[in-house]
């Protein structure tokens, strides 16, 4: 049956035109969204057809983008080549730049992550945005885009171009449709990542230079022309030991603000409290994945002898062992449920920060399930205080208690994604952080052991919080004529705790299709480090995968 759909998709090209398709669906989606809402203001036709078609345009594109996306999981070969998938057509050919587009099985599994919370959070906003609703689901489709585009991009200038683009629709939707202080967080969020951005954008342009001149002198280009494509980049650029350092420092500002990492975090509270549950979906489920892949995509690969400098890579795994306690500490004290959500999520990315630069294939493994799980663990608890504030207009958790008796459903759904988030075995949770210390304890044990103090941790805040949401006595008369989830809050969560529970107890297919590309890209930065270090002319590191499992009948 497996080989079947695979050859069947093949057969009709599906390789070649999936990864446009689903990039560029959507920003058609926003302009067509936007041309009705133009129509609807020149016309003044105001009505509930006209933004059920705004809300339904952007759910039914959502929802094809899951569907045509879930042909990767049958089609992609995780022991061929680094990318899959691949386009290239030239965008501006004078200055080497390209669209390019690929996915490796690090990038699979985040675009997949994309598609499938996007219909759920289209479903958010059903009810609770109700002014400029075209404008609201036109920025979300332009935000998809410009996160897929991060995820797919092979060449430097459209990764920052997409990089860009996720900050412009985030800002304004946070800005317009947030909270109370929505001002002031959307411009925290825009200042923090901007500025990282610029440094990332000055080293791109350094790299993309460097590497035309290389490959004009090895005889691989005729043209003095820069270019930006990684590939490219990965075979003829050799920085100098200096060059390297500055050019981390470059990437890393960017990507450590979107982690974001201690002490780079505190605009991520305010956009969290601050901006529409679905906003607030997207931010935790899928931004911050953005810095963690760009470590993984660019700053291992391309500056390993940076990367495996003791020092350096002391400090950036302790900043990570400090993300995780901090984040778990501060997020004991919290009162409102959102932030102490969000605060979460800096506890959790700390343990992705530990597994990169842990540098081990189970290390980096566990990295990517821990982003996995932490996408759909937060995604429902985000709709969940989102859920419980359209009830009660409050996130003050004082002001609840009891409500699994007058909630069950609401109850078990809450403990779904609570379970996953202290990471019990049985849920996704725990098979990243348990890899994560696992690859993590054979090269740094005191590291991990203080690491696994924040799965203590998120135990306490996590569980003193349900406690005080669902299992104290329902004192509060405004508690108890709570209505339990409706049909359309039901089919958002059910779907989510169903693969929390599936991915914790059958993880094996994921592990699979992602291990060949991490236990190549752990050889190539050992490779290239050696290399560097001994000053011999550069070679071309050839993929290593182990196979163990790894063929079509395990899949």
């Amino acid at each position: 049956m497996f080989n079947a759909i695979r050859d069947f998709l093949l057969s009709i090209g599906y390789d070649k035109w999936i990864l446009p398709t689903l990039l560029f669906l959507p920003a058609i989606g926003a302009i067509l969204t936007w041309l009705h809402g133009i129509y609807e203001y020149r016309t003044r036709h105001f009505g509930r057809q006209f933004e059920a078609f705004a809300r339904w345009l952007p759910f039914v594109i959502f929802e094809l983008e899951f569907l045509l996306s879930l042909g990767m999981w049958f089609t992609y070969e995780p022991n061929g080549a680094a990318f899959q998938f691949t386009s290239t057509w030239a965008w501006i050919p004078e200055w080497g730049v390209s669209m390019s587009l690929g996915i490796d099985g690090i990038s699979l599994f985040l675009v997949l992550l994309v598609t499938f919370l996007l219909p759920i959070a289209a479903f958010a906003s059903w009810t609770n945005i109700d002014r400029a609703v075209h404008s609201y689901h036109a920025l979300f489709l332009v935000l998809t885009t410009g996160m897929l585009g991060v995820f797919m991009a092979r060449d430097f200038v459209m990764f920052y171009f997409f990089w860009e683009l996720v900050l412009i629709p985030m800002f304004i939707i946070i800005g317009v449709w947030g909270g109370e202080r929505r001002v002031y967080a959307g411009l925290k969020f825009f200042l923090y990542t901007f500025i990282g951005s610029l440094f990332m954008l000055v080293a791109i342009l350094y790299i993309g230079f460097k590497t035309g001149d290389a490959m004009l002198a090895a005889g691989a280009q005729s043209v003095d022309r820069p270019s930006f494509l990684f590939e490219n980049a990965l075979q003829y650029f050799r920085p100098t030991a200096r060059e390297s350092f500055w050019l981390f420092l470059g990437f890393f500002a960017a990507f450590a603000v979107k982690i974001p990492m201690w002490p780079f975090h505190t605009w991520l509270p305010d956009a969290h409290v601050q901006a529409p549950t679905e906003g607030s979906v997207d931010l935790a489920a899928i931004l911050l994945k953005m810095g963690s892949y760009g470590f993984m995509r660019i700053i291992l690969p391309l500056f390993p002898g940076v990367v495996l400098n003791s020092t350096v890579r002391n400090i950036v795994l302790a900043l990570g062992i400090i993300s995780i306690i901090v984040g778990a500490l501060v997020a004991l004290v919290q009162t409102d449920f959102k932030r102490l959500v969000a605060y979460s999520s800096v506890s959790h990315m700390g343990f992705v920060t530990l597994g990169i630069f842990a540098l081990t294939t189970e290390s980096l493994q566990g990295a990517m399930m821990v982003q996995l799980a932490h996408g759909l663990s937060s995604a429902g608890l985000f709709l969940m205080v989102g859920m419980l504030y359209d009830r009660r207009h409050t996130r003050d958790l004082s002001q609840f208690g009891g409500i699994a008796r007058v909630m069950p459903l609401y109850g078990a759904c809450l403990m779904a994604a609570t379970l996953s988030s202290i990471a019990v075995p049985g849920t996704f949770g725990f098979v990243g952080e348990f890899l994560v210390l696992l690859g993590s304890f054979a090269r740094y044990p005191v590291l991990a052991l203080v690491a696994s103090l924040g799965v203590i941790l998120s135990a306490c805040y996590m569980l003193w919080c349900v406690q005080r949401v669902l299992f104290n006595p329902l004192n509060n008369a405004r508690n108890r004529g709570l209505p339990d989830l409706n049909f359309r809050e039901a089919i958002m969560l059910i779907p989510l705790c169903g693969f929390i529970v599936v991915m914790g107890v059958f993880p094996a297919p994921f592990l699979r299709r992602m291990e060949p590309t991490l236990a190549r890209l752990v050889h190539q930065v050992e490779s290239r480090a050696a290399e560097q270090a001994l000053g011999t002319a550069p070679v071309k590191v050839q993929a290593v995968a182990r196979t163990s499992g790894a063929t079509d009948g395990g899949r």
